[in-house]
């Protein structure tokens, strides 16, 4: 007797639940709520991924809680994320992988936050650009945006760009599911979608292209701006354009039910060597880098006053504050190579991220790392201790022997720490 197979509700191939693991598992990532990891998924990886394609494609898939874990910041307070499982994060990208390349043509060009083939350097690029051609900018900062995206507003947006019903079905579970909180409370969500879902990134630039990207083109197409998921830079030619932009951008804002942070919105005035006016405010943070007067050399050898970009404030504290964490000087039970593997791979991406613009001012930033070693070597070798300066010496000697062993080294000079 043939044996009757049910049809599945919706039409999803077995062959993109396994592209979507192999995205997954490319990202890495920590363990949800089950405390399943990616090595423990794969242990039974037939199983776990029919299970997922099976409920799925039934329809009958329904999201556990994401596990929240706050993240520090620069500022001493902490960023909110929200954990999906593995088998979460595989589904997420499933939609993600069928919705990406609807939006993708429509997003507008200058948003570049979690889009293939964009990246934090393009929009710092940019920027750079349009503060030496525009007086002024406007620093917009937009308060809880991923917690607070509008649920009706944003389904709204995902439905005019898709018909399938699985995808908005899905959608629609992610975005209401509860979150565990660390003291093992489960919080119910009516708005917002967590930081570190697979899907969150594209519905927060789905949502901002309809409530700023759009708006902007229609309002104040001469206005160039920089966005990066919910970091936006915009420039003007005068304080006064600012300051009403400022304005009309907090009542569209408060119309798409998110606010504007009253302090952290700033206006800035670009000076530089052909800008000298009496204005307070003068520099800005974008992804990781503080924008500001900055002396410079031009082609002809001559120094002069650039609004330019390089490691912020914040990131250098931050790097600081992890590198005395490592606690360097107390580990002279390692040889300088064996230490160095340690720390150069956190190095290597500081560097590539932080390197772009002035890199000698990155090189400054970490002085923290050069005396600390030199604070290691006096504990390794017994003639360096107490001989300061000799062990300098043993240090700058090392990097001329060996200026790449260290990917900051070529920044600048290594300085004397006098």
């Amino acid at each position: 007797m043939t044996r009757m197979v049910k049809a599945k509700s919706f039409e999803i191939a077995k062959r993109e639940v396994w592209e979507a693991y192999k995205r997954v598992k490319a990202n890495r990532g920590a363990a949800g709520v089950d405390g399943v990891t990616i090595a423990k998924f794969e242990q039974d990886l037939s199983k776990n991924l029919y299970r997922i394609w099976n409920r799925m494609a039934s329809g009958s898939y329904v999201p556990p809680p994401v596990k929240r874990v706050d993240i520090p910041k620069g500022d001493g307070k902490t960023r909110p994320l929200g954990i999906p499982t593995v088998a979460d994060r595989i589904a997420q990208m499933v939609v993600q992988r069928r919705l990406e390349p609807l939006l993708e043509p429509v997003f507008h060009a200058n948003s570049y936050g979690y889009r293939p083939g964009r990246s934090a350097h393009d929009a710092l690029r940019v920027a750079r650009k349009q503060c030496w051609r525009h007086d002024w900018v406007l620093d917009l900062d937009i308060k809880g945006f991923f917690d607070n995206i509008d649920h009706e507003l944003l389904m709204t947006a995902v439905r005019r760009h898709t018909d399938c019903r699985w995808a908005v079905l899905y959608i629609e579970r992610w975005l209401k599911a509860d979150v565990l909180m660390p003291d093992g409370m489960l919080m119910k969500r009516n708005q917002g979608t967590p930081q570190g879902g697979v899907i969150s990134p594209l519905l927060a630039n789905l949502f901002l292209h309809y409530a700023f990207d759009q708006w902007m083109v229609r309002h104040h197409p001469k206005v160039p701006f920089e966005r990066y998921a919910d970091d936006v830079i915009c420039h003007c030619d005068s304080q006064e354009q600012a300051h009403a932009l400022r304005a009309e951008l907090e009542q569209r804002l408060a119309a798409c039910r998110l606010e504007m942070h009253p302090e952290k919105t700033r206006v800035v005035y670009c000076a530089d060597a052909n800008r000298r006016g009496d204005h307070d405010v003068r520099r800005f943070d974008f992804l990781g880098y503080t924008f500001k007067p900055r002396q410079a050399m031009n082609r002809r050898g001559q120094l002069f006053t650039s609004f330019s970009p390089a490691v912020g404030d914040k990131a250098g504290k931050a790097m600081r504050h992890e590198i005395r964490g490592w606690g360097l000087r107390r580990l002279n039970r390692y040889d300088l190579d064996e230490l160095l593997a340690r720390i150069r791979p956190v190095l290597v991406g500081w560097v590539r991220y932080y390197g772009l613009f002035h890199p000698s001012s990155l090189q400054r930033a970490l002085k923290t790392l050069d005396y600390d070693l030199v604070r290691w070597a006096q504990r390794k070798y017994k003639k360096l201790r107490r001989r300061f300066m000799r062990a300098w010496d043993w240090l700058r000697a090392v990097r001329q022997r060996a200026p790449t062993l260290l990917p900051h080294w070529s920044a600048a000079m290594i300085t004397t720490g006098r």
